[in-house]
């Protein structure tokens, strides 16, 4: 195989939603109270739902941007690759990366759907969210089915609700949820009791997987607010290590035997580590902590519903047997700024290349494991050797790509004077850029800030 012959799939991949996403799927009964895309009082480009309004860009959508432009802008649509939010566009920029699929998680209302869950009138949120859910899977997806994987958003308010959105998405062709990664932190009961049963059996009996994608309620792990952003950005995906953790010793995995779960852009690389430590403690310390995988280990029922997604993850690769190879899937993460595109093909053949991956395991990670988990054959409309790196990329000869940089051979070179971003900028930039006055309550922020460093 060379890299020209391969077959991308991407399972996580994101969009900024197009501020007409609602224009076909609004009740009557609620018009004029659905969200729409407005300047806020400070001329930022938001999402306003209800009274707040919600910020969707940033980091979010730098694709296409040099690396000195990768802090907290951009903030409006026209500062962005129209691939971000423009269907055909994407289909441009699928294209000059070399990749034939993409799963996108959703944007403004979090990855797990977290604006609704805290929006007040519960009836509106559910509403709104079905019809997310019916743009994202009838217009988005379906408007290119050999491109796009569709996921949908879930009411966690309700895990009775929940169960309901599995089934109705389901029978619209979509085997994929997005789930919180930490219900605890959302402030719901944890996966421990009974709460959540509604939702696994529901997961289990439709064959949906559950998503759980880092951010929205996995904790980083750095020490304070004044940690570098880098070293949230290092641990983000050793981030999903505890939830995965979670929920291998509650009850779920041995009660609903076609659950599945992915990881989503948390990596692989620190899997068989995980796999060991498990495996350790159930057979040092089954016996007073009352855990019972019968005549296994927790490590085969993990490998059996757990599936991962890699970036540029050469452990992952060396290491694949011991993770499971059918259960490995490639990302893009487009257009956030962990992204490589368009350059992914490139960066994945180098590890594929230096693992001495075989050509069956390639086809497996690359596109065979995401259709199988996700149930979804683009073979069905477009030809294989249509599908290919190549041939993909022979399509978009008039796509500009941006700048296209490489990270191993051109490092961003910062100004002497300049102080590393702190995990503070951007929680406090995100926060406040969805208020009604970001400036002003910027400002107070500062001013409790510098009292607080000089204590």
């Amino acid at each position: 195989m060379r890299m020209e012959d391969m077959i991308l799939v991407s399972t996580d991949d994101h969009i900024i939603e197009p501020r007409d996403m609602f224009k076909h799927h609004t009740p009557a009964k609620y018009k004029g109270r659905f969200p729409e895309k407005v300047r806020n009082p400070d001329g930022l480009e938001v999402w306003k739902l209800e009274d707040v309004y919600i910020n969707g860009t940033a980091l979010n959508a730098v694709a296409g941007k040099r690396p000195e432009e990768l802090g907290l802008e951009p903030n409006a649509s026209n500062e962005i690759r129209k691939g971000c939010y423009d269907i055909e566009a994407r289909i441009d920029d699928l294209n000059v990366n070399g990749q034939l699929g993409t799963l996108n998680f959703g944007t403004w209302p979090g990855f797990a759907g977290r604006r609704f869950r805290e929006g007040k009138d519960k009836e509106l949120m559910y509403a709104i969210l079905q019809a997310y859910n019916d743009w994202h899977i009838d217009e988005w997806c379906a408007s290119h089915p050999e491109r796009f994987i569709p996921i949908a958003l879930l009411p966690t308010w309700s895990p009775e609700l929940c169960a309901e959105e599995i089934k109705r998405v389901q029978k619209k062709g979509c085997h994929a949820a997005s789930f919180i990664a930490n219900p605890i932190v959302a402030d719901l009961p944890s996966i421990h009791g009974d709460f959540w049963n509604p939702l696994w059996k529901a997961a289990d009996e439709n064959d949906v997987v559950l998503c759980l994608h880092i951010g929205d309620t996995t904790s980083g792990m750095a020490a304070s607010s004044q940690s570098p952003y880098d070293v949230w950005m290092t641990c983000m995906g050793v981030s999903l290590f505890p939830v995965a953790t979670e929920i291998l010793w509650s009850p779920i995995l041995r009660k609903y035997k076609n659950i599945k779960f992915a990881l989503s852009e948390g990596g692989a690389g620190w899997v068989p580590a995980c796999l060991e430590r498990m495996d350790f403690v159930y057979k040092h310390h089954h016996r007073w902590t009352n855990q019972d995988f019968g005549d296994g280990l927790p490590s085969e029922v993990f490998k059996q519903h757990f599936y991962y997604c890699i970036l540029d993850d050469e452990v992952a690769l060396e290491n694949r047997h011991r993770i499971g190879v059918d259960h490995i899937t490639w990302e893009c993460d487009y257009p956030h700024s962990d992204s490589l595109w368009p350059r992914a093909p490139e960066y994945l053949w180098r590890g594929l290349v230096k693992a001495k991956v075989p050509d069956n395991e390639i086809n497996m990670i690359t596109h065979l494991n995401s259709m199988k988990l996700f149930h979804w054959d683009p073979f069905k409309h477009k030809k294989r050797e249509e599908c290919t790196v190549g041939a993909l990329r022979a399509q978009a000869t008039h796509v500009d790509p941006g700048y296209v940089f490489d990270h191993d051979t051109e490092p961003l070179a910062l100004k002497p004077t300049d102080k590393p971003r702190q995990i503070v900028d951007m929680a406090l930039y995100m926060k406040y850029s969805q208020t009604m006055s970001f400036k002003k309550n910027f400002k107070e922020f500062q001013k409790d800030e510098e009292k607080t460093a000089a204590k």
